[in-house]
């Protein structure tokens, strides 16, 4: 399709049907070629795909026979046997009945030649009989090499049949000596049957079948045998038995199924393979004859080929003459159109329809007035027209007439348009030629400059900043931008005010006089340089702060102006002013770090004192022992012991603090985090009965112990369930405080993360924390609380972090989802602590 249409395009108008016609009839043979051996090709795939979906189907019934005669003989043997062995558990004393039972069997055997041997054994698996009594298989338990294989997969289906009280079957075993003289793995496969046999509910004896793999293929007629090949496979696709030992081809067609004999009968399947099928020389005829007959219609399609080609050739020079002067028309890009005496339009070249963006077919046949004429100037085109026609030489002037064409698309195009009679070999005028160039373009050209004018001015309306310009001479305001007009108005009052005030103006009209003096209309090079910018506060009508440039320019008249750009930098001086006030915070850090080191001071001084306390609490608990009346001694001694033990804490806390304070390693040792926590909750538990609330704590069993700094775990804890407390306090009145639900803390093993993690968490169910607040809480000295000091979520964060944990805090919201109810804090510890130098 590409070759045609680029053919038609080389071509031009008239020349493309014939081209068309032409490769018609030349790829016409060729497509018919290859369509009529694809047919063939389809039909006889067709017939070989039909012939073996037959064979298929066929084959895939006598699989399904096969299978059936195979499942019935092994329930007909099953039947048989069991009534055998229910027999042969009556008849065990009675030897007339015996020989009953044994002609019962032998005949069994005689019409079964896939059993080798019947063996009875009684209910301890001795052997009390077996047939056939011939001494190539009589004795086959002994005589073969293996026989201890044998004897061992015979009990283990003895007692498979006894525990289940079913018929069960062995394992497959391969003989090693042949059966019946054949010497082949696939024929010396066996395997045993044991069918249980009861009296009054108790085990009365086993009857044991030996089946051979090879039998079972005896099972299918022999008509079948020669047509297909049988084999059985074991798991693991192992051949067991083959129907025969010839080979089936490479494309050969087979099926198999699943040969289910029992509940614990061993799996099975049974594959079918067909031989080569015979030659079918009718087929082969058929598929000759057609592949004749195809040559020969290839032969002859070919032969017409050759003959178009000629043709071709001879129908291609012609048409050389005619597209030389096609390419001579189409080449100029002056739109020419014929008109024949009754003023129809007869031919019109390609630079015309380009021009006029009709087709060559939509303008062959028109008549005036002509679709690319503008309707609004129907009138003055028809007269002139009309004039050019009338006159005997046409306008043939070198300037021609000036007009519009309308394109198709609703586009005016400026033209200047010749006209000239069409006179034949006979000198006899046969109509009229007309030409058109298209004299737009100047237009476009000057209609860009005022299009490029109106987009510098959209640009400079478009500026986030007040442009201007002022004459030197008057102080008029000569331009003023959209951010001018709208901050100061139409006049140059703002302008001034940006450049200085009157001042300003007053030394303008100077220069202006100077420069007028010197060198009339062409200022000074000096005043071309722009001047450094200059930050102006302009109050009126609102607070404003310009960053202002200004400098002399030469204006469209020849004088000079001063041109003026401000912009707006009251943002950057209010963060000039955000900084300033950071700085001021930034002190008030450093006054804190001040206070942290009086801190340090401080908590060297109190240890002291708090040693001594615990030393007295100790010393007064040892001479109270044994020395007031007992039950008094209960009441006193565990006050004092506790007084000492929070001493000792407290004089603890204080060393971690001030450790904390110097950025010292945490005192990490292995401890159970659960006891953290009861201790924690034991300590702010009297300031949570105290405002009538309530603490619930749940840790996890079996959580491993932690390397962590005790006493700043403790620390953290205690500081979130005071904050869960005081969220409670705010959230619930003291009225209702006794229905408030109790602030959590919990604590179990995240595995979610990698590696696992212990996870504590506070959860309150107080208001929550606002999302302004959420981003800022960790932040230092941001507090909520108007007696706070904004460090202690700081604090706590800092500790978990310098454990190389993680701390952070979510929101809950309630179930219909429109008010927050509480807020949970979540830590998480590592479980093995990380060398990590210089962590604080």
């Amino acid at each position: 399709m590409k070759l045609i249409a680029v053919s038609i395009k080389k071509l031009g108008p008239f020349k493309w049907l014939r081209k068309i016609r032409g490769f018609k009839l030349v790829y016409t043979p060729l497509i018919a070629i290859i369509l009529f051996t694809a047919v063939m090709g389809i039909i006889l795939g067709t017939l070989q795909l039909q012939e073996r979906s037959q064979q298929e189907s066929a084959l895939f019934r006598e699989l399904s026979f096969a299978k059936q005669r195979i499942q019935l003989r092994f329930a007909n043997n099953t039947e048989t046997l069991i009534s055998i062995a229910r027999e042969s558990a009556k008849n065990d004393e009675s030897e007339k009945l015996k020989k009953e039972t044994f002609v019962q069997v032998e005949s069994f055997l005689n019409s079964n030649h896939e059993i080798i041997q019947v063996i009875w054994l009684n209910e301890n698996k001795v052997r009390q009989w077996s047939l056939p009594h011939s001494s190539g298989k009589n004795e086959l338990l002994n005589q073969l090499g293996s026989a201890p294989t044998i004897t061992q997969e015979l009990n283990k289906a003895v007692d498979l049949s006894k525990a289940t009280n079913r018929p069960a079957y062995s394992q497959f075993i391969f003989l090693n000596h042949p059966i019946d003289g054949v010497n082949s793995r696939e024929r010396n496969n066996v395997f045993w049957q044991a069918i249980p046999a009861s009296l009054a509910g108790e085990s009365a004896g086993t009857l044991a079948v030996l089946y051979s793999a090879q039998g079972l293929l005896d099972v299918i007629p022999a008509e079948l045998k020669s047509l297909y090949r049988f084999t059985l496979l074991a798991d693991n696709e192992k051949v067991i038995a083959i129907s025969s030992d010839k080979n089936t081809p490479k494309r050969a067609l087979s099926n198999q199924t699943n040969l289910d004999m029992g509940v614990l009968s061993p799996n099975l399947t049974l594959r079918i393979d067909t031989y080569p099928p015979p030659t079918n020389l009718t087929f082969r005829m058929l598929i000759g004859v057609v592949l004749g007959l195809s040559a020969f219609v290839i032969w002859s399609l070919w032969s017409v080929l050759k003959q178009m080609q000629v043709r071709q050739k001879v129908e291609a020079d012609l048409r050389s003459e005619t597209n030389f002067r096609n390419a001579m028309e189409n080449s100029t890009p002056v739109g020419i159109r014929a008109h024949d005496m009754e003023k129809n339009i007869t031919y019109v070249n390609r630079a015309f329809c380009e021009m006029t963006g009709w087709r060559h077919e939509e303008l062959i046949g028109l008549k005036p007035p002509f679709p690319f004429w503008p309707q609004d100037r129907l009138t003055q085109i028809t007269d002139n027209w009309n004039r050019a026609l009338q006159s005997n030489l046409g306008l043939q002037g070198k300037r021609g007439i000036e007009g519009i064409i309308l394109r198709k698309d609703g586009a005016q195009i400026q033209t200047r348009t010749f006209v000239a009679p069409l006179i034949d070999e006979k000198g006899i005028q046969t109509g009229w030629v007309t030409s058109l160039i298209d004299i737009s373009e100047p237009k476009k050209i000057r209609e860009e400059l005022a299009a490029s004018q109106d987009r510098f001015v959209t640009v400079l309306e478009g500026l986030e900043a007040a442009v201007s310009v002022v004459s030197i001479d008057t102080g008029e305001l000569l331009f003023a931008n959209r951010f001018y007009r709208e901050r100061f108005g139409d006049n140059s009052k703002g302008h001034f005010d940006l450049a200085g005030g009157e001042v300003v103006h007053n030394t303008m009209s100077q220069i202006a006089e100077d420069s007028n003096d010197a060198n009339p209309g062409i200022p000074p090079s000096s005043l071309y340089q722009e001047s450094e910018s200059e930050e102006i506060l302009i109050s009126e009508p609102t607070r404003k702060w310009y960053e202002v440039r200004r400098r002399f320019v030469p204006w469209v008249d020849g004088h000079m102006a001063q041109l003026l750009i401000a912009t707006d930098i009251t943002i950057r001086k209010d963060a000039d002013e955000l900084s300033r006030q950071q700085e001021e915070k930034m002190q008030f850090t450093s006054r804190l770090t001040t206070m942290g080191e009086m801190a340090s001071s401080l908590a060297h001084e109190l240890n002291q004192p708090l040693s001594a306390i615990s030393n007295y609490c100790m010393g007064v608990s040892k001479r109270l022992k044994g020395q007031i009346d007992p039950d008094l001694n209960n009441e006193i001694q565990p006050a004092l012991e506790k007084a000492s033990a929070q001493a000792l804490r407290a004089g603890t806390i204080i060393q971690r603090i001030r450790g904390f304070v110097k950025r010292s390693e945490p005192q990490r040792k292995s401890c159970n985090i659960g006891e953290i926590i009861n201790d924690a909750v034991g300590l702010v538990e009297i300031e949570a009965h105290r405002h009538r609330l309530s603490i619930a704590s749940s840790i996890e069993d079996n959580l491993p112990d932690v390397d962590l700094d005790p006493v700043l775990i403790l620390q953290v804890l205690v500081n979130l369930l005071k904050n869960g407390l005081d969220s409670m306090r705010e959230a619930y009145p003291l009225s209702s405080r006794w229905s408030a639900p109790p602030v959590k803390i919990s604590a179990n093993l995240d595995t979610s993360a990698f590696p696992a993690m212990i996870r504590i968490e506070v959860t309150d169910s107080g208001s929550g924390i606002a999302e302004a607040v959420v981003e800022r809480m960790f932040e230092p000295f941001f507090s909520t609380k108007s007696d706070g000091m904004g460090m202690g979520l700081n604090i706590c964060r800092s500790i978990i972090e310098s454990h190389q944990g993680r701390l952070w805090a979510k929101n809950i919201m309630d179930p219909e989802h429109t008010k927050l109810s509480g807020c949970t804090f979540t830590i998480h510890l590592p479980l093995e602590s990380l060398d990590i130098s210089g962590s604080a």
